[in-house]
């Protein structure tokens, strides 16, 4: 399964009524790595009068938070923005600095979301495929088909070593999730079922990271 996530951070700024919105966005994996994030723009823009937040990760986590701004106004919108971009595993913090004019909640629904969606528009994207970290030991006579089997698997970040044995190879690799079940398959043909690949772990491949 491939997602549209971004490659770096971008910024946007505008100005509604004397009221500056610095918009950030930037690529986050966890709500942990969200929340750091957004304490370290908090302390950038400590003068700030508000920072405001969203963030989409995968496996169905949103949050809005509209840190002090009226019920709504706020969060929601930045959130609609990364959602409408179709963009995840991300953060937005739309920083504001009062003016002295107040734009009501419909105005600040429209900057928030506005500043938002053009920092996310500014920002380099990338597709990251879910992908699965697997582990093959095998006897050397195997290994062309096992290495034929990786290949047509898709297989990145190889790493090769050796059996404490001294008799086999060991190789991990990462392919995408998909490709898993065939990459069993091949293998099992290939080698009259004496070489079965272990998954070890998830991992993400990005890939198409613009410039």
């Amino acid at each position: 399964m491939s997602f549209t996530t971004l490659s770096a951070p971008a910024e946007a700024q505008i100005r509604e009524k004397a009221s500056v919105f610095l918009a950030y966005a930037a690529p986050v994996t966890s709500e942990a790595e969200a929340r750091a994030v957004l304490a370290e723009r908090e302390r950038l823009h400590w003068d700030a009068t508000h920072n405001c937040s969203a963030w989409v990760i995968r496996g169905g986590v949103r949050r809005a938070n509209d840190a002090g701004e009226p019920s709504g106004s706020a969060g929601a919108p930045i959130l609609a923005a990364i959602e409408g971009a179709g963009i995840t595993d991300c953060i937005v913090i739309v920083t504001r600095w009062y003016g002295g004019t107040k734009l009501g909640v419909g105005g600040l629904v429209r900057a928030y979301g506005d500043a938002a969606a053009r920092a996310l528009e500014a920002a380099p994207r990338r597709t990251g495929v879910e992908a699965a970290r697997i582990s093959i030991q095998y006897p050397y006579a195997h290994t062309a088909a096992v290495m034929r089997a990786m290949e047509r698997a898709g297989a990145e970040e190889m790493e090769h070593g050796y059996a404490p044995s001294g008799d086999a190879g060991i190789v991990e690799f990462s392919v995408p999730a998909g490709m898993v079940d065939a990459l069993a398959d091949e293998l099992r043909e290939g080698t009259a079922g004496a070489v079965a690949p272990e998954r070890t772990g998830d991992r993400v491949l990005y890939r198409n990271a613009d410039s």
